[in-house]
Parts: C-alpha cells; structure tokens; sequence
C-alpha cells in the first residue's frame, strides 16, 4: 500500500473546514505555506523522533499547503500556564482530562467544535471521555485522544528474585504490602514507590482513595464539598505509612515525580508502583525499559459498593493564538496523527507499520476513546504489526473493562492535587506524622480552594 493513498483517506475531511484566506494570527512561510506547530514529547529517543518526523513527511505529503514544525512539548502543572499566557505552547497540543473545562470556559484554547463535528467518526466518540473536552452547552472543543484506568506496574524480574510469581501479581492491598516487603528484603530494592511532587502525588493519593472506596469531593449542582478527611483515605495513608516505616519497603527517594519514577522503574529499582495502564510506550521510548521485566495488573480494589479505578486522559487541543488556516490544519493533524490510527483502517496499519519499522511499541492496551466496537476493530487491523509483550499485560488486559471507572474530580483538581502533595511527602518522611492531624488540614485547604474555584 502506498502512504499518499492511506494518509489520504485518514485526512479526507469536508471542504466547508477550510477557511477563505489567511486571517492575520496565520504564519506563513517564504512559500506561502501556513506553519502549524505540533507537540512532539520530550526527550524522545533517536528512533522515535525517527518515527514522528516520518508522519510528518506522510501529512505535508497530502497537505501541500501546511508546513509542519514538531516542537517538543511535555504538558507539566508548573509551566504550562506561562506557555500559555506567553504564547510558546505549540499550535497543537495536550493536556489532561482535568484542564479541559477550565481551559475551555476561560476561552484559553481555541473553539475548534465546529470543525471537529465535520469529523465522520464525531458521534460516534466515547461519551464518557468525550465529556472532558466539551464546553458547557455540549460542543467539542478538545479531542480526547487517549484514555486510561490506573494500573498496577511490576517489576517481573525483581518479582522473580524475591520469590514471587510474576504471573500471579497481587489482586489486593494486603497482598501489595506483603509482596513490598517480600521484594525489599530479598533484592534490596524498594518493593513499592509513590508519586509525590509536581502535583502527581496528590494524582495517585487519590487514585489509592477511590480504591478503597473513598472520594475526595462531592458534588452539588455547581459547587464542591472537600471530603479528603474520611475513613477510606485514612485506611490509604496508614496502609502507605506500615509500608514505609514498618516495612521499609518503599525505598529511599520520596519525591518522585511521574517521569522519575517511570525512570527508576524502568532500571530495575521499583517493584511495584501505581500509574497509567498505557504507560508501557513511555518507559520503553523514554527510559530505555526491557520489555522482559515489565508486567502490569489491574488497580487492586477494596472489596466495597464504591470503590473503583480512577480514569482520565488526554485531550488534544489548539492554541487559542491560532490563525483561520491554522485551525484548519490542526484539526487535520489531529485527526490524522492522533485519531486516523483509530478510527481508520489505512491509517491505523500505516501507523503501526511505521512504528513497527523505527521498533516502535505496537499494540499497548488502551482504553477506548472510541466506541468498544471500533477499538476491537482497531486491534484486530494491526495484529500483525504488534511487538508488545502482550502476555506479560494479561493481568490487566484481562479486567481493564470490567472494573468501574470514575472520573478524576473535577473542583479545582490541580490545585487539591498540589495540596495532597505535601499531605503524603509529610507522611513518607516524617515518623511521627499524625494522618488524623494531615488530613483535617488537608481537608481545610481543598475546601478553601473549592470555594475560590
């Protein structure tokens, strides 16, 4: 098959998206062209960058007009305002599920509803992520690109040397704390890790809260209610606090980030830590991960009505400084780089061709945000290609859809994250922390917090 016939039919969208003329926001180059910036993550290995720059080439080829400029861009909590505000973030961009309504109803991304609802799959997106990039009266500013339900990571080889089976990964807390230990005691490495700075550690503080059943606000109509300071986060912060200073399984470094503790993990120095189930191509790409160590399991989940999986995403959206023909192109970039390898047979298999030759992971279990139907379709499209240790991830596979999703909170949700930083950095490095005492305080602030959002 040739790419010009593939990437065509990923990219055919109706006439009426293109706008008449360049409105004055458009750059243009020396030929005329509109130049559309795109994010391209950071700290990509040689082939991946490789991989990217080769769907670049595939796009301009049936976009002659549109030069495209991947710039490295990865979203973080402590910069991306001033990117924002300074006008450096790329044309098109991600960001998580929490920042959509906010970036929408401040008008800080660009309306882009209307040429999104010309997409032939726009109907037919999962409505339960799709709600996370839609503006108040319901169009879709943002497209949701990817989804996911938390996961517990490990460490096959380290499982092995401690004597565990890593087949037959922990299915409860129980059995988290006592695996923990078991790994810590017979390599020497921290049998379990926790997120705790860049707002991340609030991130998984709550996700460990809606597994034991707990949640950390409650809604009415408009308006919030903090309810951190309950039985269900109790059970989670002294369940973490026996890990740390009973067990003294959690290692030595207590302000991991996400990107590092995808970079311990992936050398061996974790057992066991909670983060996305897609997280696979990141620690592969990124941080050099042998695909024989890892395994993934489903969020092991308290035996109560409410506990579930914390479930979220990305979002892919276009600045709002953003010219007519930009617009144009970005939504054409999205729907050929991010959602064509989806909803596309063509593109689907040429972009798991391409990854497959630059050794690209193939085939990383995801949840859909398309319909089921259509992710099943998706998956059988590109078997061939796939080169993921698809077994190695049947602990996951096996529940992804079955266990309940629940939505991250959505009051303020950074900001409450940022405060439960520092709720759990006290309680991995101070002995003597009261969690009674941590969490009324923590309480407090996100209340606080709530009423100012």
């Amino acid at each position: 098959m040739k790419s010009h016939r593939l990437t065509a039919a990923a990219l055919a969208l109706p006439l009426a998206l293109t706008a008449c003329g360049s409105s004055p926001d458009d750059e243009l180059n020396a030929e005329g062209k509109v130049v559309l910036t795109v994010a391209m993550d950071a700290g990509l290995e040689a082939k991946a960058i490789e991989a990217f720059n080769a769907r670049v080439a595939q796009f301009e080829q049936v976009n002659p007009d549109v030069d495209v400029k991947p710039q490295e861009y990865t979203w973080t909590a402590a910069t991306f305002t001033a990117q924002l505000a300074g006008g450096t973030a790329p044309d098109v961009l991600t960001v998580p599920f929490t920042d959509g309504r906010g970036l929408i109803e401040r008008k800080q991304i660009a309306d882009i509803s209307g040429r999104v609802a010309a997409l032939p799959y726009a109907s037919g997106l999962n409505p339960t992520v799709a709600k996370a990039g839609q503006s108040a009266d319901g169009r879709q500013w943002a497209v949701p690109i990817a989804a996911y339900g938390q996961a517990l990571h490990y460490n096959r080889t380290l499982f092995t040397q401690a004597g565990l089976d890593p087949d037959k990964p922990p299915t409860t807390w129980a059995e988290v704390s006592s695996a923990a230990k078991q790994i810590t005691e017979r390599t020497g490495q921290a049998g379990y890790a926790q997120m705790t700075q860049g707002n991340t550690g609030g991130w998984i503080l709550t996700t460990l809260d809606y597994a034991f059943g707990g949640r950390t606000e409650k809604l009415n109509g408009e308006t919030a209610e903090a309810t951190v300071d309950t039985p269900e986060m109790t059970e989670v912060m002294t369940t973490l606090r026996a890990m740390r200073w009973d067990d003294d399984s959690m290692g030595a470094n207590f302000l991991y980030d996400w990107a590092g503790i995808n970079q311990d993990f992936a050398a061996g120095r974790i057992g066991m830590y909670v983060s996305g189930g897609g997280n696979y191509g990141n620690l592969v790409t990124q941080n050099g991960l042998k695909p024989a160590d890892y395994g993934v399991a489903a969020l092991p989940l308290a035996d109560k009505p409410d506990a579930g999986v914390l479930g979220g995403g990305t979002l892919a959206v276009v600045s709002s400084n953003t010219g007519e023909r930009g617009k144009d192109a970005a939504v054409k970039w999205i729907d050929f780089y991010y959602m064509g390898k989806l909803t596309n047979q063509d593109a689907a298999v040429a972009d798991a061709k391409t990854l497959a030759d630059t050794k690209q992971p193939v085939g990383v279990p995801a949840l859909p945000v398309v319909d089921r139907a259509t992710y099943d379709k998706q998956q059988e499209w590109v078997k061939q290609y796939v080169n993921v240790p698809l077994g190695q991830m049947k602990p996951y596979t096996d529940k992804m859809f079955d266990q309940p999703l629940v939505t991250e909170p959505t009051k303020s949700t950074q900001e409450v994250y940022k405060i439960l930083d520092t709720t759990v950095q006290t309680l991995l490095t101070d002995r003597g922390a009261d969690v009674a005492a941590l969490l009324k305080k923590a309480d407090a602030d996100a209340q606080a917090t709530m009423g100012r959002g």
